[in-house]
Formats: structure tokens, C-alpha cells, sequence
């Protein structure tokens, strides 16, 4: 397993309990579907009597049918067996179909209730876990337990009742034979109890092992362009190989206890029945008991030795889905960072400002993004930020959108604090155009309706028109249905930048979020982006990470971001005359000295944000 596989492990902290206690769990679960659950204890429990009673069938069949040469023994026997024969199988019909519904709806039900928690879980979490260590448990661990509702725990009980019905069975035919037979139960418990628990931890570790594949897989699939380009085709061959290899290893080692498992249980309890068909032989020998009580007595040996079998098989499935259960168990109930228990009221129009602000990344407690940041953002302006890579920019965004809450001082809209405030009505005002747009499976009215959830085509269609993104959308082959692939892969670069600029037009935010939104586009993509802009800007408050200060030379104000900390703010000229490192960025990217870049230049360069003033 790789580093990252195992750091992913221990930050969601797969415990080794040696307990099935994380099951309990499933009973939260099972308790709605109790009806079906009652119904299909009770096929069960029919099912196991019927099973048991075939014995008296065995015994009808040697005393009365064999023994005496009669053909009306034997004729009683085989219809005695064919009426338990068809009463067992409508008992496991009814039962299989039953406990299989349970284990599908129960799954379902689990992986449903995680995927709703881990919406809620602040984005910090999947920084620190992979997300195919996740995906892992939300899938394979969930189907393990389907296995277990649908098969296990119903073969286990069965096993069960077969295994009390049998022992009571034996003593009443033959008490002296059955004290010979329990000789050898402690002796199969020892080995199941032991190897069950090291099946289990095996199990953790080839979960683990089974994420670490996937996960390395899916980085490699998606970036299949970058691993042809660079030629590390063999490379990633070696490593994937490497990871299979390492997952076989500890699947081998676990197959091998549950094997050993068995082989041990099984030996055992034989051992203990050979000795009771020895005595037991010489009983009917020596005309202690007759050949009916000795096979009715060995029918029952032999499903008791078959419930142990079972029973042990069980046991390392029980141990693998507690593990499962355990790791469900800890998505399912993993809190947010981001408390929401904001319950001001939230008014429209309002000064966003910074006040000290301090934040440290937790997985960089010692390195400060941000310190002394005090920014006032008046509403219905532009605001600029600018300054060097890891200034501390993106940050400001992040907490903006309560992603992450202050280490301290206060973030503020109208004077109280953003945790004031619901995170459903405060990210209802915000609106974010990211560098990179995400996108997702799915056609292009799914996309742009991503910003409003009770949009019409009509909308969508508008807020497309608005995004300068219609016309393209119009010349595919299915318009607006047009499938795009996984984060729309099918189309270039602009034309995402387009639908996500739609998206944040239909959802006609207060607060707009523009992360350099067309530093990677080509001049034409990069004119209707601008175009589409310009009125999305209108009249909000907008906010703009710039790292080409030619597209915010227009905007009401720059604030210049440096080591976390803001070191001046004010417009294009006023920055140019007085902020040493303004000037030296603008230096850099106009080549001209700070004192020369011209109006001429500043008309042929683009300027993304021209907002009315309010």
C-alpha cells in the first residue's frame, strides 16, 4: 500500500476493534423493514425445522421400511420426506427472497444515508482522504454488507437453530453418544475465535489495499493525456502492478486464515463424530440401540457438523463486515468543521469586511495563510486581488465561502460574522467562476442548471444567451442535451469556461467569485468571456483574483495581497505611484518601467470588469 493510501487510512483512523459491535449499526437500518424482517425469521425458523425432522423420516425408514421388510414403512418414510421436502422449499423461498430484499434495501439505505453526510462535511476533509479510499467504502464496503443482510446472518441463523434443534435431537435418541459428540466443540470454537479476529484485521488491510488500487488508477485515467505526453506509460505499468501485487498479497494471506478456518473446524468435529460412530456401532451391535436411533442419530451429527461448518465460514464474513461496518459507521457519523447554526436573518446590500484576520491551513498548522488581513469590500463595487502565487488569495475565496471558518479575527457581511448566518442563505449569495471550470456527466441543461434548482429551459436557455454560449450550444448535435462527458471533456476549453459562466448567471448571485476566469483561453474564447462578464459584473459585488493585472485596471479597487497580509489597496494609477510591489508586477507584465505604461497600452490590453457603478 502507498504512503498516501496509508496516510488516507489513518486520517479516517481504521480502527482494529476485535468486536462486532460496529454492526449494531445495521439495526438503525433493519428496524424500518421489521415486517419483512419478523416474516423471514420465522420461514427461517420452519425452514430449520423441517430440515431436523427429516431425521424421524431416516429413522421410519431403517426401523419400519428396512428392518421389517415392509414396503408400507418405506412407502411412509418417502412420503413423510416428500411433504418436509416441499415444506422446506417453500420455507427457503420465501426466506431467500426475503433477507435478499433486506440486504439490497439495507445497503441502498446505508450508502444513501453516507453519500447524504458527506455533502455536508466541510471540503477540508477530502484534502486530507483520498477520495477512491471513500468511494471504496461507499461501494465495495456497502455491497459486503449486503452480502452479509441477503446471505450471512441468515445462513448463520440458520446454522444456528439446526445446530440447538440437532443437540436436542441427538440427546433425546442418544444421551451417552452426544456427550461424545460436545467432546469436540471446544476443541472447533478455539481455532474459530482465534483466526476469526486476524481474518478481520486482514480484511481492514485489504480494503485499504483495494482503495489504494483504485485510487491510483483513477489519478492515472484521468490524466492519461499527461502519462502518454511524458511517456510514463511503463512507469505507471510498474507502479499499478506493484499496488495489484501488494492488494493479492493481503487478500492471500486472509483467504488462507478463513481457510485455515475451516479445515480446522471441519477436522475437529470429525474427529469427535468418527469416535460417536464407533460407539454408537457397537451399541447397535450389541442390541442397545436400534439401526433407525443410529442413523436419525448420525442425520443429526451430520447437520450439526454442517451448522459448525457454516458457522465458521460465517464468522470471517462477520468479522470482514464488521470492518466494513466500522468504516461506514465513521463516514456516517463524521461532522463538519463548518458548524451551522447561524440563525440571523440576512439582508441584501450589505459591506463585506476582514477584521485581523488570521487562518492556518490544518494540514499546515504551522504556516499562517493569512495574518493581520483587514479588507473592506463595499457592496455593489469591484474588488481586485492581486499579489504573488501563495499570497493568500485563493484563501480569502475559500473562507468567503465558509469552506473553512477564521482561525481568528472575524469575516463580516453588514457587521456580523459570516457563522451568523445559515450556510444555505450566506452560499445562496455567492457565485464562484473558478480558473478551471468543473463540470459535470451529464448534457449541458443539467450544467447550467446546476445554478438554480428550479430553473426552466427558458432560463436555461437565457442564462446561456447572457454567457454568450447559445451559439455554440445550438450547433451540437443534440443542442442543449448534448452529452459533455466526464467534467465535460467533449468540449474546449472556452466553451466550459462558458457554461460555467452561465451557471453563475442563472443563479443571479449578490456576490460574484472570479478566480482568473480566462487566464487559459485563447483570444476569441477569451473576447466572449469577457463580453459575458462585463454584464455579470454589472451592479454586484464582485470580487476578482487577478494574476494579469491588465484585466483589472478598470476595477474600483485593487487590493495588493502579500505573505497573507493586505499591503495596499486603491486603484490602478494611485497603486502605480505609491505600492513598491504593484510596481514591480506591472513591470513584469507590461515590460515597460513602472512610470511608462501608457493609456495606449492599457486600451489595447482587455479589461474583464467594467461594472456600473452603484
Amino acid at each position: 500500500m502507498t504512503d498516501n493510501a496509508a496516510t488516507a487510512s489513518s486520517d479516517i483512523s481504521a480502527s482494529k476493534a476485535k468486536s462486532l459491535k460496529p454492526l449494531r449499526e445495521l439495526l438503525h437500518f433493519l428496524w424500518p423493514h421489521k415486517s419483512r424482517l419478523i416474516a423471514a425469521s420465522l420461514a427461517l425458523v420452519f425452514t430449520a425445522m423441517a430440515q431436523l425432522s427429516l431425521g424421524y423420516g431416516i429413522q421410519i425408514l431403517i426401523d419400519q421400511g428396512f428392518a421389517n421388510s415392509s414396503e408400507d414403512g418405506l412407502r411412509q418414510a418417502v412420503v413423510f420426506m416428500i411433504v418436509v421436502g416441499f415444506a422446506m422449499a417453500s420455507g427457503a423461498f420465501i426466506r431467500f427472497y426475503l433477507v435478499s430484499w433486506l440486504g439490497e434495501r439495507v445497503s441502498a439505505d446505508l450508502r444513501q444515508k453516507v453519500f447524504n453526510n458527506l455533502l455536508t462535511v466541510h471540503p477540508g476533509f477530502y484534502e486530507k482522504n483520498h477520495s477512491g479510499e471513500i468511494m471504496s467504502r461507499i461501494t465495495t464496503d456497502t455491497t459486503l454488507l449486503q452480502t452479509l443482510i441477503g446471505s450471512s446472518v441468515s445462513l448463520a441463523a440458520r446454522s444456528a437453530l439446526t445446530l440447538v434443534g440437532a443437540l436436542i435431537l441427538m440427546s433425546l435418541t442418544n444421551f451417552k453418544l452426544t456427550l461424545i459428540m460436545l467432546i469436540g466443540v471446544p476443541l472447533t470454537l478455539l481455532p474459530v475465535l482465534y483466526l476469526g479476529r486476524r481474518v478481520r484485521n486482514l480484511s481492514n488491510k485489504s480494503q485499504a489495499s483495494i482503495a489504494s488500487v483504485g485510487n491510483r488508477a483513477g489519478e492515472v485515467l484521468q490524466s492519461i493525456k499527461i502519462v502518454q505526453s511524458f511517456q510514463r506509460e511503463a512507469m505507471e505499468r510498474e507502479v499499478f502492478g506493484k499496488e495489484v501485487d501488494t492488494a493479492f498479497k493481503i487478500a492471500r494471506k486472509r483467504i488462507q486464515q478463513r481457510a485455515w478456518l475451516m479445515a480446522c473446524a471441519i477436522f475437529l468435529f470429525l474427529g469427535g463424530m468418527v469416535g460417536m460412530m464407533w460407539t454408537g456401532g457397537q451399541d447397535v451391535l450389541a442390541g442397545r440401540m436400534s439401526g433407525g436411533d443410529l442413523g436419525a442419530f448420525v442425520f443429526y451429527a451430520v447437520m450439526l457438523g454442517s451448522a459448525f461448518a457454516t458457522l465458521s465460514e460465517v464468522w470471517g464474513d462477520l468479522q470482514r463486515a464488521a470492518g466494513a461496518a466500522e468504516r461506514l459507521v465513521e463516514l456516517l457519523h463524521q461532522d463538519s468543521d463548518i458548524l451551522d447554526e447561524g440563525r440571523e436573518a440576512i439582508t441584501c446590500g450589505q459591506e463585506l469586511e476582514a477584521s485581523n484576520l488570521r487562518f492556518v491551513y490544518p494540514s499546515r498548522p504551522n504556516t499562517p495563510a493569512l495574518h493581520d488581513f483587514n479588507l473592506r469590500i463595499p457592496s455593489g463595487k469591484t474588488l481586485a486581488l492581486v499579489g504573488p502565487s501563495g499570497a493568500g488569495k485563493s484563501t480569502i475565496f475559500e473562507l468567503l465561502q465558509r469552506f473553512y471558518d477564521p482561525t481568528d479575527g472575524q469575516l463580516t457581511y453588514g457587521g456580523k460574522s459570516l457563522s451568523d448566518y445559515s450556510l444555505a442563505q450566506w452560499r445562496q449569495k455567492l457565485a464562484l467562476v473558478p480558473q478551471s471550470p468543473i463540470l459535470f456527466s451529464g448534457d449541458i441543461t443539467y450544467n447550467i442548471g446546476y445554478g438554480s434548482a428550479d430553473a426552466s429551459s427558458e432560463q436555461i436557455e437565457a442564462a446561456a444567451e447572457a454567457a454568450y454560449a447559445k451559439e455554440f450550444i445550438e450547433r451540437l448535435p443534440n443542442g442543449f442535451k448534448s452529452e459533455i462527458g466526464a467534467q465535460g471533456v467533449q468540449l474546449s476549453g472556452g466553451q466550459r469556461q462558458r457554461i460555467a459562466l452561465a451557471r453563475a448567471i442563472l443563479k443571479n448571485p449578490e456576490i460574484l467569485l472570479l478566480d482568473e476566469a480566462t487566464s487559459a483561453l485563447d483570444t476569441e474564447s477569451e473576447h466572449y468571456v469577457q463580453l459575458a462578464l462585463s454584464e455579470l459584473t454589472r451592479g454586484r459585488t464582485t470580487i476578482v483574483i487577478a494574476h494579469r493585472l491588465s484585466t483589472i485596471m478598470n476595477a474600483d479597487a485593487i487590493a495588493v495581497v502579500d505573505n497573507g497580509s493586505v499591503v495596499d489597496v486603491g486603484t490602478h494609477n494611485e497603486l502605480l505611484a505609491r505600492c513598491g510591489l504593484y510596481q514591480r508586477l506591472a513591470s513584469m507584465q507590461f515590460k515597460e518601467p513602472d512610470d511608462k505604461v501608457d493609456e495606449t497600452q492599457r486600451e489595447i490590453m482587455p479589461a474583464v470588469v467594467v461594472p456600473e457603478a452603484v
